[in-house]
């Protein structure tokens, strides 16, 4: 519907004459169709003019009448109150007059043509406000558009920095890590070296002074006897039965043998996991703490879900509403590192956690409650709490390196032997391997989580 305002306009133009822009006074109408005032039509042809042109177009419209319903609405238009000027103006005093007889037609023609150029430019001004107008709405949609978009990249920077300062720290810290731990060992080869090179030169230099001495016994009879065989017979034979018995007895006494090939083992360690692995310890798996769903081997290295509740004594130590069981090894210093075989396992939870935790109410990971746990679920493997890790390879053996004096809990896939997530913070008290195998889901996650047998190597100094 058109608004008032508009309507009101477009009645005011229907009953004003584009030559004297006033209220149409006697109107008439061309064949052309088109209305003026009939004094403003008369003193715009002039009384010599030969040929009645429309003041609008150029074409000859002889014929002229009046039009009465035209007369009415200018009535209309004049009749209405000031206080709805909405729909006009009044013609005031001034206004009413008729213009002075004495005009031209040149004058006449001068105002229509300004008249015209006027409603062109009104009506050219309004149709290109109304095509900024809607050139505006598509604007500032794209502006809200590309707001949003520099606030998700903005984010997405801040976000990608972020990973850029952790993964940085992380290489840091592990090679770090690796650099302490190869000085270890490289100061670990060297006493070695010395304690032997101390121990086989100690039996060399024995075996030396030995066969001095002897050389020294051999030399004096030596010479004792070639000093008896220049002396005359009667002095020679006093004392011959003597130097010959000491003869017979003088004994040459091989040296002991020392091998001199270096015994120990001085396999210059460049992997982390061989470096590791000096500090490997035996973990067995603790019954009194296993949940009543757990089933344990003979031997304590394995854990499986069972699906059965046995009926197992509720001591104050048993994990009651997770399928939880942790090692029997307490620690409270030192390094400690062991290895758990995962398999093909959907999910699982491996870490250490306080002694002191509690056994029988809900479980939070996270370290503020005392439980430092990766864990693998729905294909993704998380520290807690955090988003899933980049895992470059399934790992099917788990490596848990435990630094209690530099506050660290590490992770690492065996696998691949890549580094998959470090805890670092501060301990106290006494910390426990943690194992869950989880639910078999059905018989998809039955496998049994494995303590991995020692190396022969390990345990070179494992509590530094």
């Amino acid at each position: 519907a058109m608004a008032a305002g508009d309507l009101a306009g477009s009645f005011q133009e229907e009953v004003t004459c584009p030559i004297c822009l006033e209220y149409f006074t006697d109107p008439v109408i061309i064949e052309c169709g088109h209305n003026f005032c009939r004094a403003c039509l008369s003193q715009c042809w002039g009384e010599s003019e030969p040929n009645f042109s429309c003041p609008r177009s150029p074409v000859n419209w002889p014929s002229v009448r009046l039009t009465e319903h035209l007369t009415a609405l200018v009535q209309l238009q004049v009749s209405v109150p000031p206080d709805l000027g909405s729909l006009g103006r009044r013609r005031s005093p001034a206004t009413s007059q008729r213009r002075p007889a004495r005009v031209t037609r040149l004058q006449w023609c001068e105002a229509f043509v300004v008249r015209e150029a006027h409603r062109a430019w009104g009506a050219a001004q309004r149709s290109s406000c109304e095509k900024l107008q809607e050139a505006l709405g598509p604007l500032r949609e794209q502006l809200e558009d590309a707001l949003a978009l520099r606030t998700e990249e903005e984010e997405k920077t801040t976000t990608w920095q972020v990973g850029i300062w952790v993964k940085r720290e992380t290489i840091a810290g592990e090679f770090n890590k690796l650099h302490t731990l190869l000085k270890e060992e490289e100061q670990l080869l060297l006493q070695r070296l010395v304690e032997e090179e101390r121990e086989t030169l100690q039996r060399l230099q024995e075996n030396v002074s030995k066969l001095s001495q002897q050389s020294s016994s051999l030399q004096q009879l030596i010479a004792e006897i070639e000093g008896k065989c220049q002396q005359p017979v009667a002095e020679l034979l006093k004392d011959v039965k003597s130097t010959l018995s000491r003869s017979e007895n003088m004994k040459l006494q091989e040296p002991e043998d020392v091998c001199t090939d270096l015994q120990r083992g001085y396999k210059i360690c460049l992997d982390l996991r061989e470096a590791l692995n000096r500090f490997a310890v035996d973990v067995t798996l603790d019954p009194d703490t296993a949940n009543r769903y757990l089933v344990l081997s003979e031997d304590r290295k394995r854990v499986r879900h069972g699906d059965t509740r046995q009926d197992l004594p509720d001591n104050p130590e048993r994990f009651e509403k997770y399928p939880i069981v942790l090692g029997t090894e307490g620690f409270a210093g030192g390094r400690r590192y062991w290895e758990v075989e995962v398999g093909d396992k959907t999910a699982w939870d491996l870490g250490v956690c306080r002694e002191s935790v509690s056994r029988k109410g809900k479980v939070t990971y996270s370290p503020k409650k005392g439980y430092w746990v990766m864990f693998l679920r729905d294909g993704g493997y998380k520290p807690s709490p955090s988003t899933p890790l980049p895992v470059s390879a399934r790992p099917s053996r788990v490596g848990v390196f435990l630094d209690y004096e530099a506050g660290e809990v590490s992770f690492y896939n065996v696998t691949d032997r890549s580094h998959l997530f470090t805890f670092t913070g501060t301990f106290s008290g006494t910390l426990r391997p943690f194992f869950c195998p989880c639910s078999n889901a059905g018989g998809t996650n039955a496998a049994p989580l494995t303590i991995s047998p020692v190396p022969a190597q390990a345990g070179g100094d494992p509590c530094p």
